[in-house]
This record gives structure tokens, sequence and C-alpha cells, in this order.
């Protein structure tokens, strides 16, 4: 069932078969130089394929998606985080710049996101109205 080695993190570990890791409770391999872990093997759009891995052997597939959940949430975060409020244009580099970059980005992604909470609109209509307004003054 192996087809082949692959590397991750400078760790290697084997790639089983999709029909072998697509259990309803993931299925627990090991991986060199770390241990035994549980894959679950994930239907995602378009008929790929999405493999989750973890360390804590008891999780189900209910507390999985839990899981998935909140990393999204996080995803979401980030992505807000560079493409809205562009946190990785600093254009210093020494480190206290850095840090008041970071924090005013992350100042105005809260601002900005309880403006779209309040005004029940979207990250992109919030910015373009304050844009358009901004050039129109």
């Amino acid at each position: 069932m192996v087809k082949r080695m692959s590397g991750c993190f400078g760790a290697w570990y084997l790639q089983r078969s999709h029909a072998w890791l697509c259990g309803g409770n993931g299925t627990v391999v090991w991986l060199k130089e770390f241990g035994e872990i549980k894959v679950f093997c994930v239907r995602a759009e378009g008929g790929a394929a999405e493999y989750w891995a973890t360390s804590l052997e008891a999780m189900t597939e209910a507390e999985r998606e839990t899981q998935a959940k909140r990393v999204w949430r996080i995803e979401m975060y980030h992505r807000a985080l560079k493409q809205q409020c562009l946190i990785e244009r600093a254009q210093c580099r020494r480190l206290r710049p850095v840090l008041n970059h970071i924090g005013l980005c992350i100042r105005a992604f809260v601002r900005l996101e309880s403006h779209c909470y309040r005004e029940r609109i979207s990250w992109i209509e919030a910015k373009t109205g304050i844009i358009r307004d901004a050039v129109r003054a």
C-alpha cells in the first residue's frame, strides 16, 4: 500500500494509498522521527482529498470537524491581516518599528472587523467605502 517516500518539514513519512486512509475515525500511522499519529482523509471540493494529522489518538471525526472550523477562522484572520491591513508590507528592518507596524495593523483589523460587524458589510465593501470617501475629499 505504500506509494512512495515523501519529505515533510525534515521528517520522512510514508504516503499511503488514498483508500487505506479514508476510515471514518482516522487511521493511526507511524511518522518516522516523531511516533504514532492519527491521519484523517477529508473530501475537499472538486473531488480532491485533504489529509489532517494529529498526535491525539483519541480524536474522532466530529472533533476533527470542530478543529477544522477553528482552523478556518484562523486562516480567515491571517488572510485579512495580509490582504486588508497589509501587515507584511513593513518598510523597516529594525525590531521596534516592525513591532509597531504589526501592532497598528492588528489594531486596524480589529477596528475594521468591528465596523463590518456593526454595519453588516464585508471587508471589501468597508475598505472600498473608506477609500472612496478619502478620494472624494
